[in-house]
């Protein structure tokens, strides 16, 4: 998931005598279908960040403190250990676009060394490595439909779920026959994201992340 909490179940369309993009927001029982180009234009000027499915958006709400510091201890892993490589790693406020399912995400971690990705400024399409961090109202979609979305990405090779309620990370790879095999790891064990040849301890993903108790 993003860095951000979706909110599957508020789903915020544009009034059908309103201009997409004026980015003037109601709720609406008769939603109209926004173009990839007027979500990103909506986008640009929006407060609020929301994903696309099909030219409908659905707005996303704040993260919780796990959240935020579990991404952000592995984005900064992953930026010191690609620097000079010539991969990017990008965090929360950037899209992973699909385009054969006209599909927009925001993951939390999401590393690209395609060449065809360096000149696009406001979303990745070839990335090979997705990392979402699960939130109660999230992790059913994290796990179901948005991984079969992510598996129309050609590139993509690796995707990583993160518990923020216990040590637990479910590393998904993409095998030579293109199933895709899970890998778990827990407790203090270290971990690998095979795709980008890192590997690393719990303790760093988890730096400062206080458990719910039992």
């Amino acid at each position: 998931m993003s860095a951000s909490l979706r909110l599957r179940d508020r789903q915020l369309h544009y009034h059908s005598s309103i201009n997409p993009e004026d980015c003037i927001m109601i709720a609406s029982p008769r939603p109209i279908y926004l173009t990839p180009e007027q979500y990103l234009a909506m986008e640009q000027k929006s407060q609020i960040k929301h994903e696309y499915i099909d030219g409908e958006v659905y707005a996303m709400a704040g993260a919780s403190d796990a959240h935020v510091t579990i991404s952000l201890n592995i984005a900064s892993a992953l930026r010191t250990h690609l620097r000079n490589s010539g991969c990017r790693v990008y965090i929360a406020d950037m899209k992973a676009r699909i385009k054969s399912l006209n599909r927009f995400y925001y993951p939390d971690v999401m590393v690209t060394y395609d060449e065809r990705d360096k000149n696009r400024d406001n979303s990745k399409q070839f990335p090979c490595l997705i990392i979402e961090v699960l939130s109660d109202s999230t992790e059913a979609f994290d796990r179901g439909d948005k991984f079969i979305d992510y598996q129309q990405i050609e590139t993509l090779t690796e995707y990583v779920l993160v518990n923020t309620k216990r040590p637990r990370i479910d590393a998904f790879r993409r095998n030579e026959e293109g199933l895709w095999l899970l890998q778990s790891y827990t407790v203090a064990e270290s971990f690998e994201l095979k795709s980008i040849g890192f590997t690393d301890t719990m303790d760093m993903m988890y730096e400062d992340v206080s458990f719910p108790e039992e």
